[in-house]
C-alpha cells in the first residue's frame, strides 16, 4: 500500500501523505515524496500544488522513530528533494499549498515551512521538539527565525514547546484558519485562484526570492534587469507577457498560456 495519494484535476495536483498511525516519514516514504514532486514540478500541465495529511489527527509528525529504531539513518538517502521530497527540491517554480489538518511537529512542520502558503485546521498544533530527543531541528532553524520574529522562533526551537494555530496565524506561520471540515475546500479554492495566474510569473516570483534571501538587493535587482535569471528571461520573451499587455488595454481578462 503506498503511503502517497495523488489527486490530478485539471492543472491541479493534491499530494496526501497517508502513513497510518501517525504519517511519519521514513526513508522509503521520503523517496517516494521526491519522485512525486519532481513528477509535478516538470509536468507543464501542472501549475498547483495541495499537500495535506491523511485523517483528521495527523498532517505529519516528522521523522518515524520507530523506523530510525529498525536501522532508518538519520542522515540516510531521503531521496530527490531530500526529507518529505519538498524542501531541498532545486527549481520547485510553482506554487505549493500545505493544508495542515492536524499535528504538524518536527520534519512535519519543517515540511510545511517548504510550502508557499500554509492552511491549518482549526484543531491543528505545532511544535519542534527535537530539543527533547537530543537532535536539532535543522531546516527549521534555518527557516523559522526568517518566518517570525526571531525572539519567538528562538523560543519554539530551545524549547520544543507546542503552540496552536491561533498562536501559529498570530505570528505569520500559517496564512489562515479554517474549520477542519472546510479545509480541504478552501485548499482548492485558493489552488484553483493560483491555477487561473500566469505560471511563468509565478516561476520568476518564486526564483527572485529564492536568488534574494542571501543575497544583496542591488545584486539582485541586477540580475533581474540583466536577465540573469532564467525564469525571469523566459517570462520577458513569452507570449504570455504580450498577452498581459493586450489584455489590460483590451479590458478583459488574460488567457494564460504558459509559454
Amino acid at each position: 500500500m503506498t503511503p502517497i495519494k495523488t489527486r490530478r484535476d485539471g492543472a491541479i495536483f493534491e499530494v496526501t501523505l497517508d502513513r497510518p498511525k501517525a504519517n511519519a516519514i521514513d526513508l522509503a516514504t521520503s523517496r517516494i515524496m521526491g519522485e512525486v514532486f519532481r513528477a509535478f514540478r516538470d509536468d507543464p500541465e501542472l501549475r498547483v500544488a495541495i499537500l495535506t495529511g491523511g485523517g483528521e489527527k495527523f498532517f505529519c509528525p516528522g521523522w518515524d522513530l520507530k523506523a530510525a529504531a529498525d536501522g532508518d539513518a538519520v542522515d540516510g538517502d531521503y531521496g530527490v528533494g531530500g526529507f518529505g521530497g519538498l524542501q531541498e527540491l532545486r527549481d520547485m517554480n510553482k506554487p505549493v499549498i500545505a493544508a495542515v489538518n492536524g499535528i504538524a511537529c518536527g520534519g512535519g512542520l519543517e515540511l510545511a515551512l517548504s510550502a508557499d502558503m500554509i492552511i491549518a485546521a482549526d484543531h491543528a498544533t505545532f511544535a519542534l521538539p527535537e530539543i527533547r530527543s537530543g537532535t536539532v531541528a535543522d531546516a527549521a532553524s534555518v527557516k523559522l527565525p526568517k518566518r517570525i520574529p526571531y525572539h519567538i522562533a528562538m523560543e519554539l526551537l530551545l524549547t520544543g514547546r507546542w503552540f496552536d494555530a491561533e498562536e501559529a496565524h498570530r505570528w505569520g506561520l500559517v496564512n489562515e484558519i479554517v474549520p477542519g471540515a472546510q479545509l480541504m475546500d478552501r485548499a482548492w479554492e485558493l489552488a484553483r485562484l493560483l491555477a487561473s495566474g500566469p505560471p511563468l510569473v509565478y516561476a520568476a516570483i518564486k526564483e527572485i526570492v529564492r536568488e534574494a534571501e542571501d543575497a544583496k538587493f542591488q545584486d539582485t535587482m541586477n540580475k533581474i534587469t540583466k536577465r540573469q535569471l532564467r525564469t525571469v528571461d523566459v517570462l520577458y520573451s513569452s507570449e504570455d507577457q504580450l498577452e498581459g499587455a493586450r489584455a489590460f488595454a483590451e479590458k478583459r481578462d488574460p488567457v494564460w498560456k504558459g509559454c
